[in-house]
């Protein structure tokens, strides 16, 4: 059944009304919303957070998790948190990018050299910059998970940006996602993550961005064999809760909870090692995938120009400097 954004709206405020008010009493009860199933990390991973959440309030916060989109797509779970009627929500940086600019700095494609890199910004005080930055647009960030690198995946090899000539790529709905397929030489084409296996399969589009577990958990690596290890981008998840929401918390519980999500930060860490690691080879060994290796610096030369006018952008410019400042000189 489909509902329009309204009915949609409706039917949450009403379900979450119907689970609350018996214990509001007892415990502050938050609904987290994401898109992902129960087995994938992030979803182990906010599990953890809500266990030390409930942990660390003796139990006055408990956090109730609605997997699988239940509540909507990451986009219609972020309008529903803005207007009340949802209270977390896992989105991810490049979707966050259109309702808050900030986030946009972790779109830019290599802004960042390596994993610990990306862990630097993110653990650090850009990071945590960029969390508090939506505050006034009715939400703000509790922590990021890992999303791994993002990479090239279709029936062809993609080894250098003259491989996308002619290729239309599945993208995220980012502006900067858009832009750098175009600056690459590909036909950037947004559609939702839902929609790509099929597009694949009937060649709506001829390949995708994304990391290595989405040939596995998405099964798209039956109708695309070919992954080009290019790692453009390395795009977290993001957990955010509505400042309505946060406002209303007790500073014992805000900060309980500020603790319980960077710990399950770490936690992730881990588990996205781990299921990466199984997702290759599971998709070398029962889907026939191949795995290239690319020289990166052509793609680095061709999307220059975005970090360029990243720099001359006051929404996100100290952000991008702030990153950059992080690359280890070892």
């Amino acid at each position: 059944m489909l509902f329009n954004k309204k009915a949609l709206a409706t039917f949450v405020t009403c379900a979450l009304a119907a689970t609350t008010s018996f214990s509001t009493l007892a415990a502050t009860t938050l609904k987290l919303s994401h898109n992902q199933d129960r087995n994938h990390p992030v979803h182990k991973s906010m599990q953890y957070m809500a266990d030390k959440v409930k942990e660390y309030t003796d139990g006055e916060v408990r956090i109730r998790i609605y997997p699988n989109g239940q509540l909507g797509t990451q986009r219609e779970s972020m309008e529903l948190l803005q207007n009340g009627a949802l209270h977390i929500a896992k989105s991810n940086a490049s979707e966050l990018e259109a309702f808050e600019p900030a986030y946009g700095a972790f779109n830019i494609p290599y802004i960042f050299r390596d994993r610990d890199h990306y862990y630097r910004a993110m653990e650090g005080e850009v990071g945590e910059k960029i969390l508090e930055a939506s505050y006034d647009k009715g939400f703000i960030g509790l922590t990021y998970y890992d999303a791994g690198a993002r990479s090239f995946y279709a029936n062809k090899e993609i080894k250098t940006p003259a491989d996308l000539a002619g290729l239309k790529i599945r993208v995220q709905p980012s502006p900067t996602a858009v832009e750098m397929i175009k600056m690459m030489g590909g036909s950037p084409t947004p559609l939702s993550y839902g929609e790509l296996y099929t597009a694949l399969q009937q060649g709506v589009v001829d390949g995708a961005e994304n990391n290595e577990t989405a040939l596995t958990t998405a099964r798209h690596g039956e109708v695309a064999k070919i992954f080009s290890m290019d790692e453009h981008t390395m795009i977290p998840d993001v957990l955010v809760i509505s400042s309505k929401v946060w406002d209303e918390l007790s500073a014992d519980e805000q900060q309980a909870m500020k603790k319980a999500a960077k710990e399950s930060m770490a936690f992730h860490k881990d588990l996205w090692t781990e299921m990466t690691v199984e997702s290759i080879e599971k998709a070398k060994s029962s889907m026939d995938v191949k795995f290239v290796a690319v020289e990166k610096q052509p793609f680095v030369d061709a999307v220059k120009p975005m970090h360029d006018a990243a720099l001359q952008n006051p929404a996100i410019a100290d952000y991008v400097r702030g990153i950059d400042a992080l690359v280890s000189t070892n």
